[in-house]
C-alpha cells in the first residue's frame, strides 16, 4: 500500500484487507514498514513487547522469521514496526544494494504466504522504495476529498523509475477509493475523476466512510472481528474477493 499523502487509509486498508483475505482462507503476512507502527497495534501487537521488528531485520540482519508474530486471526501473521525505523533510512544510506534490502529479507519466505501486504509510511523515502522494489504490485488508496489526486503524479513517477531501474515486474494493482460518502456530491465527482484518469485500474470496490472502521484500531482488532456486519467489514471482504478473482 503506497501513497505519500498521509491519512488516505493505507493502514486501515492493510489491516482489514489482510484480515479479510485470511477469513477467505488465504495465508497472509502483513509487513509494517511505517515507523508509526499503527498496523502492528491495529492487529493487536503490543509494540512494547516486541523484541524483533522490521528495524532489527534491516539494520541488525536479524532473521525475518524471528520477527514474525501471529495475530488473533488464523492464517494472518505480522512483521511489526518500531519507532526506530525513522532512523533506519539514514543508517541504510551506507549499506550495499540499499534499495534491495527488503526484497532480499523476504526472499526466503515469499512462497510460504498467499499474500504479503506491506504498509508503507506516508513518504517516498528509502523504505518505501525498498517496499516497491520487493513487491509484485502496488495498491494506491485515494481519499475521496478535494485534493485527492494531488501528489499522485509524484507517486506514479516514483513507480515508473523503480520499474525501469529496480523492479521490472512492478505493476499497479489498482487505485482504491477510501472514505467514500455517497451523500456528498464531491465524493461522487472525485470517483468519476479518478475513474476517468485511471479507468480499469480503479477497483470496483469502494471503501465507504464507516464509524466501526474508525473505532476498531483502538481495540487492536480488524473490523471483521470488531463488527462483522458493518459496512467497513463488508467493503473489505468485497475488496479481498475482487483481488483474489483478479489474481487467479
Amino acid at each position: 500500500m503506497a501513497n505519500q499523502k498521509g491519512g488516505v487509509g493505507k493502514t486501515t486498508t492493510t489491516i482489514n484487507l489482510a484480515a479479510s483475505l485470511a477469513t477467505l482462507e488465504k495465508s497472509v503476512l502483513v509487513v509494517d514498514a511505517d515507523p508509526q507502527a499503527n498496523a502492528s497495534s491495529g492487529l493487536g501487537v503490543d509494540i512494547k513487547e516486541v523484541d524483533c521488528s522490521l528495524y532489527e531485520c534491516i539494520i541488525d540482519h536479524a532473521d525475518v522469521r524471528d520477527a514474525i508474530y501471529t495475530t488473533d486471526i488464523e492464517g494472518l501473521d505480522i512483521v511489526p514496526s518500531h519507532i526506530d525505523l525513522v532512523g533506519a533510512e539514514i543508517e541504510m544510506l551506507n549499506l550495499r544494494e540499499r534499495e534491495n534490502i527488503v526484497r532480499d529479507l523476504f526472499a526466503s519466505i515469499r512462497d510460504e504466504y498467499d499474500y504479503i501486504l506491506i504498509d508503507c509510511s506516508p513518504s517516498l523515502g528509502l523504505i518505501t522504495v525498498n517496499a516497491l522494489t520487493a513487491s509484485d504490485s502496488v495498491i494506491i488508496p485515494v481519499q475521496c476529498e478535494y485534493f485527492a489526486l494531488e501528489g499522485i503524479s509524484k507517486l506514479l513517477n516514483t513507480i515508473k523509475i523503480i520499474k525501469s531501474k529496480l523492479n521490472t515486474k512492478l505493476e499497479i494493482e489498482g487505485f482504491l477509493l477510501t472514505m467514500y460518502d455517497s451523500r456528498l456530491r464531491l465524493a461522487r465527482q472525485i470517483y468519476d475523476e479518478v475513474k476517468r484518469h485511471f479507468q480499469e485500474l480503479v477497483f470496483r470496490t469502494v471503501i465507504q466512510r464507516n464509524v466501526k472502521l474508525s473505532e476498531c484500531p483502538s481495540h487492536g482488532l480488524p473490523v471483521i472481528l470488531y463488527d462483522a456486519d458493518s459496512t467497513g467489514a463488508k467493503n473489505h471482504l468485497a475488496l479481498a474477493r475482487e483481488i483474489i478473482e483478479k489474481n487467479k
